[in-house]
């Protein structure tokens, strides 16, 4: 670890512990349901709603707006919560071709 905090310093470091060495961060409770949103008129044909979530941040739940984006290619596939054996885990939503 002091090695890390040479070449990163602390604050390096800390992100490295949180999501660089492990990649997944779980946490126990199970996310609220989900927020019913208004969706705003399209701004164009190319354009595809993504919608809103659940976050964790300072280890609290918190709504991330759903919004739009351009298409750039392909489909989008949505980001979900799942649960796995040592807690509940975000999976970000993804364009795939």
């Amino acid at each position: 670890m002091k090695s890390y905090r040479r070449f990163f310093g602390a604050a390096g470091a800390a992100l490295l512990i949180s999501f660089g060495c492990a990649g997944t961060v779980y946490v126990s409770d199970e996310p609220p349901p989900l927020q019913v949103e208004v969706k705003p008129a399209s701004p164009g044909p190319h354009a595809v709603w993504i919608d809103g979530h659940w976050a964790v941040k300072h280890g609290k739940y918190h709504w991330v707006k759903g919004h739009w984006e351009t298409e750039p290619r392909g489909t989008w596939v949505p980001g979900h919560w799942d649960k796995r054996p040592r807690g509940h885990v975000w999976v970000p939503g993804h364009w795939s071709r």
